[in-house]
C-alpha cells in the first residue's frame, strides 16, 4: 500500500507539471506566474515554503535535545519571517514588479551590483535544495526500503521534472494540494498520538524542566546567541528569492500582503504537531536517544501506526518536503538565468522562447548541484541555516536601504555584500567566535554600508 501511495503520488505531481506547462507562455509565468496566483493558493506557497526537511524532522529532533530554545530558529523564526514579509516588505517588493531581486539592485546600481547580489543568493539556495534531498532520501528509504542515495536520486528527479515543466505555477498547485496532504496527515497523526498520551497536558509535563526555558541564561554571549537564532530564518529569509517570488506572485499588493502573514500563522500552527508527536513519543523512552537521528519521526510512524496512517503520514512528508525543494529549485534558476546568464547572452534579451528555456534548463543545474551537496554532506539543519545565514550577512542590510531609505551608494552595497560575507565566514570557520558568526557579519555589512560612501565622499574632496 504504501509504494502504490508513493507511486501514485509521483504520478500526480507529474500530472501538475504537464497541466501547468500550458500556463507557462514566457518567463514571467515560469518565475511568477504572471502575477495570476489565487490568494488561497500563494497562502499554501508561502505556507509550505519552508515546512520540510528542517520543520518535520531537525526541528523536532532538536526539541527533544534541546528543548524549546532549540526550535527558535525554525520554526518559531520562520512564522516570525512570513509575518514580518507581510506586515512590513510585501508592499515595497511588490511595488518593484520585476522579477528577482537582484533586478532590484539592476535598477538602482547597474550589471556589477546585479550580478554580484544575484550570485550570492543564489548560492544560498544549493545548501538549502541539498536539505531539501536529504530528507526526501530519508523518506524513500523509510517507506521503499531503497537504499538512501537511490532515494535521493529518484525523488529530486521527479522535482526537477514537474518545476522544469511548470515553473511558479507547478511550484504552487503541488503546493496547495500537497499542503491538503499535510494538514490531513499531521492531524490525524497527531489525534492518535493525542488518544495514546493522555492529551497536551500530559505531554508537556513529561517535557523536562530545562526543556521549558524559553529564555538563555542571562550572561551575555547566550542572550546574544539566543537573538541569533531568531533571525536566522527570521530576518534572513526575508531578502531571500524564494519568498519574494511568492509575493510576486500574487494578484494584487492586498493579497501579498495577507498571503505571507495567513501562511506565516499556519506555518507556526501546524509546525507544532510534528513537535508534539516527537515528544509524545519520548513519554516512553530516553529523551536524548529518541531525538538523536533526524530520522526520529519517521521511524516512530513505522513502528508505531497502522499502515493507512502510514500512507497518508508519509504522504504528508513528502508533500512538504518536495513542495520545499521545487521552490528551492526555481528561486536560485531565476537569478542565474534573469541575473548572471541573460546580460550576457543576446539571444536571450532578444528571444524570449530561448529565455525561457534557459530558464528551465537552469532548473536542472541547480536540481543537480543541491544533489551532489546532498551526497557530499547530510546535516539538515544546518544546511538550512547556513543557507539563511549567506542572505542574512550579505543582503538584508543593503536591500533594506535600497527600499527603505533610497540609498544610492553603488561602492557601499558593494562592500557591504561582500565584507559581511567575509567576516561571517572568517568568525565561522577560522576563527571560530563563540557569539554566533553572523552577528559579526550583519555587524560588518550594516557597518560598512554606512562608512563607505563617507570615505568615498573625503576621498572626492581631497581629489578637488
Amino acid at each position: 500500500m504504501l509504494v502504490l501511495s508513493v507511486f501514485a503520488y509521483f504520478l500526480i505531481n507529474v500530472g501538475i507539471g504537464f497541466w501547468a506547462k500550458r500556463r507557462v507562455a514566457n518567463t514571467r509565468d515560469f518565475l511568477s506566474t504572471g502575477r495570476h496566483l489565487h490568494p488561497a493558493v500563494n497562502t499554501a506557497a508561502f505556507f509550505a515554503l519552508w515546512f520540510g526537511s528542517e520543520t518535520l524532522f531537525g526541528a523536532s529532533s532538536r526539541f527533544v535535545n534541546e528543548g524549546v530554545q532549540g526550535i527558535i530558529e525554525d520554526p518559531l523564526g520562520g512564522a516570525l519571517c512570513l509575518v514580518l514579509v507581510g506586515l512590513v516588505f510585501a508592499r515595497k517588493l511588490y511595488r518593484e514588479n520585476v522579477l528577482t531581486l537582484g533586478d532590484i539592485f539592476k535598477n538602482r546600481f547597474g550589471p556589477l551590483v546585479e550580478q554580484v547580489s544575484a550570485a550570492l543568493m543564489a548560492l544560498s539556495f544549493f545548501g538549502y535544495t541539498g536539505a531539501q534531498i536529504v530528507a526526501l532520501g530519508i523518506v524513500m528509504e523509510s517507506i521503499l526500503e531503497v537504499p538512501f542515495v537511490y532515494g535521493m536520486i529518484i525523488s529530486s528527479g521527479i522535482v526537477i521534472l514537474y518545476t522544469f515543466l511548470g515553473g511558479m505555477w507547478a511550484v504552487s498547485l503541488t503546493d496547495f494540494i500537497q499542503g491538503i496532504m499535510i494538514v490531513a496527515g499531521l492531524m490525524v497523526l497527531a489525534y492518535l498520538t493525542w488518544q495514546g498520551s493522555g492529551g497536551i497536558g500530559e505531554v508537556w509535563n513529561s517535557v523536562p524542566p530545562a526543556h521549558k526555558k524559553m529564555i538563555p541564561e542571562a550572561d551575555l554571549v547566550s542572550r546574544v546567541n539566543w537573538l541569533a537564532a531568531w533571525m536566522v530564518l527570521g530576518v534572513g529569509s526575508i531578502f531571500s528569492q524564494d519568498v519574494f517570488q511568492r509575493v510576486n506572485s500574487a494578484r494584487s499588493e492586498k493579497a501579498a500582503v495577507w498571503s505571507s502573514i495567513l501562511g506565516g500563522f499556519f506555518y507556526l500552527l501546524l509546525s507544532f504537531l510534528p513537535i508534539f508527536i516527537v515528544a509524545a513519543a519520548a513519554m516512553h523512552n530516553d529523551w536524548r536517544t529518541l531525538g538523536a537521528g533526524e530520522s526520529a519521526l519517521s521511524v516512530i510512524v513505522k513502528e508505531q501506526m497502522p499502515v493507512g496512517v502510514q500512507a497518508l503520514f508519509f504522504g504528508a512528508v513528502l508533500s512538504a518536503v518536495m513542495s520545499t525543494c521545487s521552490g528551492a529549485l526555481l528561486a536560485p534558476a531565476g537569478l542565474i538565468s534573469e541575473n548572471l546568464i541573460k546580460p550576457h547572452w543576446k539571444a536571450m534579451r532578444e528571444t524570449p522562447r530561448t529565455e525561457l528555456w534557459v530558464t528551465k534548463l537552469t532548473v536542472v543545474f541547480c536540481g543537480l548541484a543541491g544533489l551532489g551537496i546532498a551526497l557530499y554532506r547530510q546535516d539538515i539543519f544546518q544546511l538550512v541555516s547556513e543557507s539563511s545565514i549567506i542572505g542574512l550577512v550579505s543582503i538584508a542590510a543593503p536591500l533594506t536601504a535600497v527600499l527603505f531609505f533610497s540609498y544610492k551608494s553603488k561602492e557601499g552595497v558593494l562592500a557591504s555584500m561582500t565584507g559581511g560575507l567575509l567576516v561571517w565566514f572568517l568568525c565561522e570557520y577560522v576563527w571560530h567566535t563563540p557569539v554566533a558568526a553572523l552577528v559579526p557579519g550583519l555587524l560588518a555589512s550594516l557597518l560598512l554600508l554606512l562608512v563607505v560612501p563617507y570615505l568615498r565622499l573625503g576621498k572626492n574632496k581631497n581629489k578637488g
